[in-house]
C-alpha cells in the first residue's frame, strides 16, 4: 500500500478540517490484506468493525461522539488525578522493592498497569488479566497496523477473536447499567457497533497511554538532570508535552480522499491513501499547543487526550520520586514500530549511585 505522506503540521490540520474531502474510512483498515486463514478465524468469532467513531462520519458519528465524550469531561478527567497518583505510587514502590534483586523494566512493572485500571473505572467495564489484555492489544495493533505475513496472521487473528469475545460478554453484561456500553445500548447501537467502538477504545485508552508513559520515562532517564528534577518534585507536564510533539506513541494516522482534490499544490485522485504524521515536524518556535496535534484535530480529535496527558505526567513524576537514583541499564531497547504506533519495548533500569 502506498501513501501520500503529509508532514507539515498546518497541512495535517487542513486535512483533518476538510471532512468532506478527506474521510476517516480507512482509519481502522488493516495495512496489509488479511489472509483467508485469518479471515476465517475472525469470521468464526463474528468479528466485525462497523464504522462507529474513529472511522465514522456524519450525524451518526457526532451522536456517538457526544455519548462517549460524556465519560471524558474535563471534570471527570481531573477527578481521577488522585487515583492515578495512588496507582503510580503503588507500582513504583513495587519496582523499587524489585530493584534489590537486580534491574527492572519500568514499562512492564509500572507503565502497563495503570491506564487499564483507570480506563475501566472511567467507562465502567470489567478488566481482564492485565498480561492477557496486553497481549490482545499488542496483537491487534500488529494485525491492523503492522505488516504480519500470512504465517503470522492466524495467531494474531486468534488473539483478536479472544479479545472480541471478551468484549461481547462485556456488552451483554452492560445492558441496563450506566456504563459506557450500557449508555450506548440504550441509545440504540447494535451489539456489533458497541463492540467495534469498544475494540479500539479499550486499546487506545490503555495501550497507547502505556506506550507514551514508556517513551516519556525512557527519554527522561536519558537526561539524568531531567530525572533528578522530576525526582525533586518538579513538574513533568512540559516534558511530556515535548515528547508528544516529537515522538508521540500515536505518531501517524490515516485518511482517504473522497474525491479528486488538491492539497498543498498536489492533485490527489479520489480514493488516495493519505498518511498524516502527527508528531516530529513542529518547528522549534512552534506554539506551546503544537503538541496537541498528537491527538488529532477537529471532529475526530482523541476524546481521551487530556486523560492520556494527565496519566503520563503523574506516572512519570511519581516514578521519578520513588526511584530517584535509577539509571538506564543495558543496551538500547528494541522498539515497537508500526505504521501508527511506536514505543520502547522495555525501559530497563538499575540502581545508580545516590
Amino acid at each position: 500500500m502506498s501513501f501520500h505522506v503529509v508532514t507539515d503540521p498546518a497541512q495535517v490540520r487542513e486535512v483533518m478540517r476538510r471532512t468532506d474531502d478527506f474521510l476517516p474510512t480507512n482509519a481502522l483498515t488493516a495495512v496489509v490484506p488479511l489472509s483467508p486463514a485469518a479471515l476465517r478465524i475472525l469470521s468464526r468469532a463474528r468479528f466485525a468493525l462497523p464504522p462507529v467513531l474513529a472511522s465514522a462520519t456524519g450525524h451518526a458519528h457526532l451522536r456517538v461522539r457526544r455519548l462517549v465524550a460524556a465519560f471524558f469531561t474535563p471534570a471527570k478527567v481531573a477527578a481521577v488525578g488522585p487515583r492515578v497518583r495512588e496507582l503510580a505510587q503503588k507500582r513504583a514502590a513495587e519496582a523499587a522493592a524489585a530493584l534489590h534483586a537486580g534491574p527492572v523494566d519500568l514499562a512492564d512493572l509500572v507503565a502497563k498497569h495503570i491506564p487499564p485500571v483507570v480506563m475501566a473505572e472511567l467507562i465502567g467495564t470489567g478488566l481482564p488479566d492485565l498480561d492477557t489484555l496486553k497481549r490482545w492489544s499488542r496483537d491487534s495493533l500488529e494485525l491492523f497496523w503492522g505488516w504480519p505475513d500470512a504465517d503470522r496472521q492466524p495467531a494474531l487473528a486468534e488473539s483478536a477473536a479472544e479479545f472480541y469475545a471478551w468484549l461481547r460478554g462485556e456488552v451483554d453484561a452492560a445492558r441496563g447499567t450506566d456504563s459506557l456500553f450500557g449508555v450506548l445500548d440504550r441509545a440504540g447501537l447494535k451489539p456489533a457497533e458497541i463492540c467495534s467502538l469498544g475494540y479500539f477504545l479499550v486499546i487506545a485508552g490503555q495501550e497507547t497511554t502505556a506506550q507514551l508513559i514508556a517513551t516519556a520515562s525512557y527519554r527522561a532517564l536519558q537526561e539524568p538532570g531531567r530525572w533528578r528534577q522530576l525526582a525533586a518534585g518538579g513538574s513533568g507536564r512540559q516534558f511530556v508535552q515535548h515528547v508528544l510533539g516529537t515522538e508521540s506513541s500515536v505518531h501517524t494516522w490515516r485518511r482517504a480522499t473522497a474525491r479528486d482534490t488538491e492539497l498543498g499544490g498536489t492533485q490527489l485522485p479520489a480514493g488516495a491513501e493519505i498518511l498524516l504524521e502527527l508528531s516530529g515536524h513542529h518547528p522549534p518556535d512552534a506554539a506551546a499547543t503544537a503538541y496537541s496535534l498528537a491527538f488529532g484535530h477537529g471532529l475526530h480529535r482523541c476524546l481521551g487526550a487530556k486523560l492520556a496527558e494527565l496519566e503520563t505526567v503523574l506516572v512519570l513524576e511519581e516514578t521519578a520520586r520513588a526511584l530517584p537514583d535509577v539509571q538506564l541499564h543495558g543496551p538500547e531497547p528494541g522498539w515497537l514500530r508500526l505504521l501508527s504506533f511506536q514505543s520502547p519495548l522495555a525501559v530497563t533500569v538499575s540502581q545508580g549511585t545516590p
